[in-house]
């Protein structure tokens, strides 16, 4: 089954492309780079029998339990979700560390410093998640990951309720060219890093799993040193059921794994 959405490609330019997040010191405020809305169709995996295994696609959707309320402001949740997670990644994949390093709440309303990401993207480039990688574990340690097999990846669920509007959406690797990404640089008040934005292709292959509930995650790869593709994603805009006016709510969090086989 597929249905109609809207998305915010970026658009190719001469010139290096930068977001400034919290400019001027305002929490929440963004200053984005010229982006191009355009019509897609997305197809729902759970209408489709397509093979959506992490090894495959860099994205997989699975059951996920917790008894944590991320919603808490004093992140007393923390330990407990990160143990959660932690378990996961490990029964589902072959890696011996995992490092959690952030954790992003994310609400679709107007008074929120996290508004879902409406812009096709992925995560980190190659020098991003490089600079990232010793930003986190310091320049020996991350020598000695760097010579081992560790990838970043994002495990995203919804909260509080199911994803009735703006869900998140992904774009088939195999159906995006080499020339459609982006370099974009992040500007912080205190930092820079770099992630990859991505230009419109009709060639491009949408997938989105419908109404997904705090019980699911999706799981996907946003880098790989070994050369499993990052995948492109963005919040949807479009609803499922217009006679349902929950807000979308949703965390995502980023992690550094060492795969088993590298050690």
């Amino acid at each position: 089954m597929r249905t109609a959405a809207t998305v915010n490609y970026h658009v190719h330019k001469p010139e290096r492309q930068a977001f400034e997040l919290d400019a001027g010191g305002i929490v929440g405020n963004l200053i984005s780079p010229e982006l191009a809305p355009t019509e897609i169709t997305v197809l729902d995996e759970r209408a489709t029998d397509i093979d959506m295994t992490f090894a495959r696609t860099s994205l997989e959707f699975a059951a996920f339990h917790t008894e944590v309320d991320v919603l808490e402001e004093d992140r007393a949740w923390q330990p407990v979700y990160e143990a959660d997670l932690q378990g996961f990644l490990k029964a589902r994949l072959d890696v011996e560390e995992v490092l959690i390093f952030d954790h992003t709440v994310r609400i679709d309303d107007e008074v929120s410093d996290r508004k879902p990401a409406r812009n096709v993207h992925s995560d980190y480039s190659s020098d991003g998640a490089q600079q990232r990688l010793v930003s986190l574990l310091g320049q020996e340690r991350a020598k000695e990951w760097a010579a081992s097999h560790y990838a970043f990846i994002n495990v995203w669920r919804p909260v509080g309720a199911e994803i009735n509007s703006s869900p998140l959406g992904f774009i088939e690797t195999s159906s995006v060219d080499e020339q459609d990404w982006i370099l974009l640089d992040l500007i912080y008040p205190d930092r820079k890093g770099q992630i990859l934005g991505l230009a419109a292709n009709p060639a491009h292959q949408w997938i989105y799993r419908s109404k997904m509930t705090p019980e699911e995650v999706a799981f996907f790869n946003i880098y790989d040193n070994r050369g499993l593709p990052a995948i492109a994603h963005s919040a949807l805009d479009m609803i499922e059921d217009a006679e349902i006016h929950t807000v979308r709510k949703s965390i995502e969090s980023r992690t550094l794994v060492r795969y088993r086989d590298s050690l």
